[in-house]
């Protein structure tokens, strides 16, 4: 092959790369810090289409059925921005440590993962529901037979 062979063949996949889609995150993970339970559990990733052709996000996927990501169905022009949304059921006390992974025609990432984290607070204790003794709804009072203040036999059963 001579130099301008070699050459040409360089510059035409350069080219090709060039002038392409690119996708670009604006973070990598969101940290909801301590959340309440059942608090809000949506945050938002802002995706920007960094090439020279349309970005077409073809899925995103959780690690879990307790993340729901929805993204943009249509194709995000250059140089412009959409946003993925991604909703966590905040009714799961503990730690959040989820991934998401896009699916693009990008060609610096065609999948792409992004992270959620932080940690929900343990469900609240409602004192109407407990008794005085932490049993429910008894009041504190021994559990006896209905019709009954003793706990004797009832009538008629015994």
């Amino acid at each position: 092959m001579t130099k301008n062979t070699i050459f040409s063949l360089i510059f035409t996949l350069v080219s090709a790369f060039s002038f392409a889609q690119e996708i670009a995150v604006n973070k990598e993970i969101h940290d909801y810090g301590m959340v309440e339970y059942a608090g809000n559990g949506i945050c938002e990733f802002i995706v920007t289409n960094t090439g020279t052709e349309p970005l077409v996000i073809t899925s995103a996927k959780a690690s879990c059925g307790c993340t729901v990501p929805s993204y943009p169905k249509e194709p995000i022009a250059p140089g412009a921005s959409a946003v993925i949304t991604v909703k966590y059921d905040t009714k799961r006390p503990g730690s959040i440590n989820k991934s998401i992974k896009i699916t693009s025609n990008a060609v610096n990432a065609s999948e792409k993962v992004i992270y959620i984290k932080g940690q929900v607070q343990q469900q609240p204790v409602d004192p109407n529901q407990t008794g005085s003794n932490g049993n429910p709804n008894n009041g504190g009072q021994p559990t006896t037979p209905a019709g009954s203040a003793t706990g004797a036999a009832l009538p008629g059963r015994g």
